[in-house]
């Protein structure tokens, strides 16, 4: 039988290094191992059957995020689809639906978080499976957006049940609800922390990354009247040849990637600028300043596309 040798100096470097680190760095380290071989423990549970008649547990677990969850079978519940915890996955990933689902949250349902369930004791009394309670607000849109497009009946449980959760509560609202019910009393640190999580996820979408002065240049240069409602169809080519051809000096392919990306993971409302990366918003912003000030210095539509001919395309012929 063969047999393995110990390093010595490897068994002396490990043991070395141990005794370097600091109390809290070996109470860290356990604390992570832990986690990845037992997976997240609930520290407190709470209950939506009093205050909202549906009986689905919730709880708070004790990871860096402090995540709110929902049972896997809890978040079928409540979308009023009954018990049985393969029905939320059978849904949402069946035939109609499948093509709602946007490659985060797919990843997000298909790889639900184990944590274990915890007594009133603090005993481990078994594992569950669970998401995020945040999945269950973007599956709801997910349902929603097949229901305006006439793939789910308007009066079936689970459009009805969606419209219900997301017009009661955002997902800052969402989490905070399970903390109320789970008894989870959130420091003051740990509010300022996630709220500025929620303020960067959400900012972009609402944020106005085109300036209501460039599209005054525009109209003032074209000679182009205002309609009532939205804006000239002219917009349209000049933001993608002014302003996202372009971009980062990629002759369009920024845009492309966005748009597909658009394609793949948005809806007909969302904006190509949402699909950007951090450095690609950085860059938009970068440009769409730059146009504006060709814009207001030029004093005519043939002067402008002359200093965009030479300070945007380096002298590259432009027909718009």
């Amino acid at each position: 039988m063969k047999t393995t040798k110990s390093n010595p100096s490897k068994s002396a470097g490990g043991i070395a290094r141990s005794a370097a680190l600091s109390s809290e760095d070996k109470k860290s380290i356990a604390k992570k191992g832990a986690l990845a071989r037992w997976g997240a423990k609930a520290t407190h549970k709470g209950n939506f059957k009093d205050d909202f008649g549906i009986d689905v547990d919730c709880y708070v677990l004790d990871d860096i995020k402090k995540t709110a969850v929902i049972t896997q079978l809890g978040m079928g519940q409540t979308l009023g689809m009954g018990s049985g915890g393969s029905r939320l996955p059978r849904f949402v990933f069946n035939k109609t639906m499948s093509s709602y689902i946007w490659p985060e949250l797919r990843e997000k349902l298909e790889n639900p978080i184990v944590f274990q369930l915890v007594s009133s004791g603090q005993i481990a009394s078994g594992k569950a499976n669970g998401y995020d309670v945040t999945v269950l607000i973007d599956v709801c849109k997910a349902v929603i957006k097949a229901e305006s497009d006439g793939k789910i009946k308007k009066d079936s449980n689970v459009a009805k049940q969606a419209h219900v959760i997301v017009n009661a509560s955002a997902k800052a609202g969402i989490e905070g609800l399970v903390y109320a019910l789970a008894g989870y009393d959130r420091t003051k640190e740990e509010v300022i922390e996630a709220y500025k999580l929620y303020v960067r996820e959400e900012a972009r979408e609402y944020e106005r990354e085109f300036v209501p002065e460039l599209y005054e240049q525009w109209h003032r240069l074209y000679n182009l009247p205002k309609p009532v409602r939205g804006r000239p169809w002219e917009f349209r080519f000049l933001t993608i040849d002014h302003i996202y051809t372009p971009l980062a000096k990629s002759n369009g392919k920024v845009f492309k990637l966005a748009k597909n990306s658009k394609q793949e993971n948005g809806d007909t409302n969302s904006k190509i600028h949402q699909f950007l990366s951090e450095i690609g918003v950085k860059a938009l912003r970068t440009q769409v300043g730059k146009i504006l000030g060709i814009a207001t210095v030029s004093e005519n539509r043939e002067e402008y596309e002359k200093f965009i001919n030479e300070k945007v395309f380096g002298q590259k012929s432009l027909g718009i």
